[in-house]
């Protein structure tokens, strides 16, 4: 054991020793007890300060001490019962030359007066005072052989000793409960983060699924007000919602085709339904009857060889009871310049159609039948005009309207464009239609036909010429928002008359002397041939006593009153021969 005497000591008569506690490394510390006050020691008392001459750090057998320090002023031992001096000077292990003071207070006069927290008490200096943590000494363990050890004193810094650390488990922060604090805050805000996250998603879908309602209920609404919804709306036409056919606005130019390469006419209507959205080119047959100012009668071909264009127009006016705005005159040529303007046209071609130029007729093809067929200015008039031997006039009547139908969809929608390729055509218009007025006709029906929405019908009439009812309700009421007022068929007889006499101008005095007799006049056209004898036909027993003052009228015989066909849309057909004599001449 390191024990802090020699029991040799005791021995020799040395005086005997007292232990005073421990110090900081937990080594017991002992002091010799004066001679004069062993007797009065009665007690241990282990908080006692140690001896003046006690060393805790030696290294040897202890000898008689040879150092002697300075002298002290005598102070006072709050733990000395005699208040006597020490026999032996103390060492110093830490230079101060000051008594061992295990609380620091540092050596004091005598008689000084005492302090419990260390101060001087009439001192012109307060020395510095180590402040020094209570603590619970602890032996150490076994300790090796003695050997020389150097300590130096704590540094005056005013935390505790190394000694407090030991037990220093009073409230202390820790690092790792903050450490889990911070984790937990962490922790909360990322989750706050990812519920901010999916509430925003959630949001954005929402936001999305409601535009993309809108957008459906908003194009189902267009496609039923434009009635194109499969099943609410009829076939290439749009019905026009609640408003009636008759209040719908229209805007409706009448094209002339003039075949200036052959003979004849092919008219059709132009049809722009502002209110339907809705376009249409209503094709009329030649042989429509028209009722003029004075109460005659006559055809549509009649109307436009004889009347021209103002004349028909009004004529066209009171038979489908529409409100024509302009006249178009397009003559072969300028159908032909058109074409070729807006770069040809695509065109479902019914039949193939010869080259006109072609000097051996039907030598060579210059349309061919078929799908989207591409066509040139010069194969659209072709096409349009063509008539085959032993068809009808609606057969080349339909193929006009197919090669409008292209031309419109390959003209510019922009006014102004279409415009410009009107006045290219260089072609002067019948009053009071102008450039301008028909470059943004074209244009608005160029839109519909290149949307789909643009059809081509033809105009049904009777062999009489006259429309039935199923006529006006189908075309005339609703595509033309009209009332179909052909001539009515009892006010006056129908007289057709073909002048074979070899005198053009009698077919004109024969038409004065029936409308004086109040018959209606209808043009039958000059025959081949010249006949010597005229002749008057009725088809019906009813009409023999008209057909018998039709020729009383005209100043010829009974004897040419006969039954036989008569000419389409008359009642009475007359031939006239070399026998007629105008009641002019």
């Amino acid at each position: 054991m390191n024990d802090r005497y020699d029991a040799d000591d005791a021995a020799h008569g040395a005086a005997p020793y007292e232990l005073v506690g421990y110090d900081e490394y937990g080594q017991p510390v002992y002091r010799q007890i004066p001679a004069q006050q062993a007797p009065q020691q009665q007690s241990y008392d282990p908080y006692a300060q140690q001896g003046y001459g006690y060393d805790p750090y030696a290294t040897g057998p202890r000898q008689p001490q040879s150092y002697e320090a300075p002298r002290q002023p005598q102070s006072y031992d709050a733990y000395d019962t005699g208040g006597q001096q020490h026999a032996a000077p103390s060492y110093d292990p830490y230079g101060t030359q000051a008594p061992y003071d295990p609380y620091g207070a540092g050596g004091q006069g005598a008689g000084a007066e005492y302090d419990p927290y260390g101060q001087a008490a009439r001192s012109g200096q307060q020395p510095r005072v180590t402040e020094q943590t209570a603590h619970i000494p602890q032996q150490a363990g076994p300790a090796g052989p003695r050997g020389p050890e150097t300590h130096e004193p704590p540094a005056a810094t005013g935390e505790p000793d190394g000694g407090a650390e030991q037990f220093a488990f009073v409230e202390e922060p820790d690092g790792d409960s903050e450490d889990v604090i911070d984790w937990l805050k962490f922790t909360e805000n990322r989750t706050e983060r990812r519920e901010e996250a999916r509430r925003r998603a959630r949001s954005r879908i929402i936001a999305l699924v409601v535009v993309l309602a809108l957008v459906a209920v908003a194009g189902v609404g267009y496609l039923w007000f434009a009635g194109k919804l499969p099943g609410l709306s009829s076939s290439g036409q749009k019905t026009g919602a609640a408003t009636p056919a008759g209040a719908q606005k229209r805007d409706v130019i009448v094209v002339h085709l003039h075949n200036t390469g052959g003979s004849g006419t092919s008219t059709a209507l132009l049809v722009d339904n502002t209110t339907t959205k809705q376009g249409t080119t209503v094709l009329l047959p030649n042989s429509l009857a028209l009722s003029g100012d004075d109460g005659s009668t006559t055809t549509l071909a009649k109307s436009v060889d004889d009347d021209g264009s103002s004349g028909t127009r009004d004529q066209l006016d009171t038979v489908l009871g529409t409100s024509i705005q302009g006249t178009w005159r397009l003559d072969t040529p300028y159908l032909q310049n058109l074409v070729d303007l807006v770069g040809n046209i695509d065109v479902d071609t019914d039949t193939d159609v010869p080259d006109p130029d072609a000097k051996k007729k039907g030598s060579t093809i210059l349309v061919h039948q078929g799908k989207a067929q591409t066509l040139s200015g010069k194969m659209a008039v072709a096409y349009a005009t063509y008539r085959a031997s032993g068809e009808s006039q609606n057969a080349q009547l339909e193929r006009f309207g197919q090669v409008m139908t292209g031309v419109l969809r390959k003209l510019s929608s922009e006014p102004a464009a279409a415009t410009t390729t009107v006045q290219t055509l260089a072609q002067i218009l019948d009053p009071p239609l102008t450039d301008k007025d028909l470059g943004a006709f074209l244009a608005a029906l160029a839109e519909l036909a290149k949307g789909g929405d643009y059809r081509t019908a033809l105009l049904p009439v009777q062999p009489d010429g006259t429309l039935s009812a199923a006529t006006s309700d189908s075309v005339v009421r609703k595509v033309l928002g009209g009332t179909a007022k052909s001539p009515d068929a009892g006010s006056a007889v129908r007289v057709s008359v073909q002048n074979a006499t070899g005198a053009k101008d009698n077919t004109e005095k024969a038409r004065v002397v029936l409308l004086n007799g109040g018959f209606t006049f209808l043009e039958g056209g000059t025959a081949a041939g010249s006949r010597t004898t005229s002749q008057v036909l009725y088809a019906d027993a009813a009409d023999k006593a008209n057909a018998a003052e039709v020729a009383k009228t005209l100043g010829l015989p009974a004897g040419t009153v006969a039954k036989g066909a008569v000419s389409s849309g008359a009642d009475v057909s007359v031939v006239l021969g070399g026998d007629y004599r105008p009641a002019s001449s």
